[in-house]
């Protein structure tokens, strides 16, 4: 069942890369007393994610959290080393850079997206949602391919 709009994020812990290497990441850390701003991709360095999606969150990070946002966090189902590889290359270091490595909090917010036929395996899908202390106050996912509803444009109209 997919996540809606008034539950709260589930208990999962993800990684993000620390100066000394992986480093453990609660969704309780992330989400509970924050207001935050999560956006999921279905992979680092893929066109569509790295032409627009990231790069239209760093451009607007300032705005963004001049709206009462804590945090703007990129989730994909990559590892640690290869988010935190890409947030460099895209100079993203005011966003939290996600890895969802296995999948457990996609899966757990039931926005899994198959992308075996092009040989990525189970990804997430295209979202992004408002949480407000561990609870989604809003969620726009993409219905197909491109990025319309979960832009940081879009979602900065929702702050």
């Amino acid at each position: 069942m997919t996540i809606s709009v008034g539950d709260c994020i589930p208990n999962c812990t993800l990684a993000v890369m620390g100066s000394e290497g992986p480093a453990p990441v609660t969704t309780a850390e992330l989400f509970n007393g924050k207001k935050a701003l999560l956006f999921a991709v279905p992979g680092a360095f893929t066109p569509g994610c790295s032409m627009t999606h990231l790069p239209g969150y760093v451009a607007n990070a300032d705005t963004i959290k001049s709206h009462g946002v804590d945090s703007i966090i990129c989730m994909s189902v990559n590892d640690a080393f290869v988010m935190g590889a890409w947030g460099q290359a895209q100079n993203a270091e005011h966003i939290i850079m996600l890895a969802d490595g296995n999948g457990e909090l996609t899966a757990a917010l039931g926005l899994e997206l198959d992308g075996s036929g092009f040989g990525l395996g189970t990804r997430s899908q295209r979202f992004a949602m408002i949480v407000e202390d561990g609870k989604v106050t809003h969620l726009n996912v993409e219905e197909g391919p491109g990025i319309d509803v979960s832009s940081a444009e879009t979602m900065m109209a929702l702050l």
